[in-house]
């Protein structure tokens, strides 16, 4: 017995080799929406400042199925990834969620660095208007995402090599507007289900793989 081989430890010494290439193939995944010439963008806390998305631990998000490759938006999709064989419908998926929180956040923050790289020069000056009118009024306003309940896909089209995408997602917010006396102008405090209509564009012949939203809407 006191000469046997240590099998325990080769086997032990397989499975950590194996956990550390399954983190890295999974770490170094591009979302789809990170810039391409730095790292993903930070997330800083579009309806609705103070804290914005709480860092404390959140339960598993729920699935995010996408659609059927028969249904009109699963064929675009195909036709999406013909144009740029990167391209991940899931991945993107999940980088719209990520973009989403960030936008609202920024957005509510007033955020003039972080909003231009994530929004289309139109859908810029529409909420750089926003800002202004709202610091002008001396309003404020605190959004807090607590969870993001739905996010799907609805529609996906491709022109020439510019590819849209639109998202739906229903979320848990808190969403209020606050006068320069702190009182309430509009939203409330409450969580309240809010339902957003997204609709994000990149050129697929581009290399920047960033996809900026686009036009945004209510449900």
């Amino acid at each position: 017995m006191g000469n046997s081989f240590p099998i325990d430890l080769v086997l032990f010494g397989m499975i950590a080799a194996f956990l550390v290439l399954r983190l890295r193939s999974i770490l170094g995944r591009r979302s789809g929406f990170e810039r391409s010439e730095g790292g993903p963008v930070e997330v800083p806390g579009l309806r609705p400042a103070g804290p914005v998305i709480d860092a404390k631990a959140e339960p598993p998000a729920p699935a995010r199925p996408l659609p059927e490759p028969s249904s009109p938006a699963g064929a675009a999709l195909t036709q999406l990834r013909q144009v740029d064989r990167n391209f991940d419908p899931a991945h993107f998926l999940a980088g719209a969620e990520a973009a989403f929180r960030m936008i609202v956040g920024a957005f509510a923050a007033g955020d003039r660095v972080a909003l231009p790289g994530l929004l289309s020069d139109d859908t810029y000056r529409s909420f750089e208007q926003a800002i202004a009118a709202r610091e002008g009024a001396g309003e404020t306003q605190k959004s807090e995402i607590r969870a993001v309940n739905q996010a799907a896909i609805e529609e996906a089209h491709l022109a020439g090599t510019t590819g849209s995408i639109t998202v739906r997602f229903v979320s848990d917010q808190i969403a209020e507007t606050l006068d320069k006396n702190g009182r309430p102008v509009a939203g409330t405090d409450a969580v309240t289900e809010l339902t957003d209509i997204w609709t994000f564009e990149r050129d697929l012949a581009q290399s920047d793989p960033t996809w900026r939203l686009a036009a945004a809407r209510s449900g």
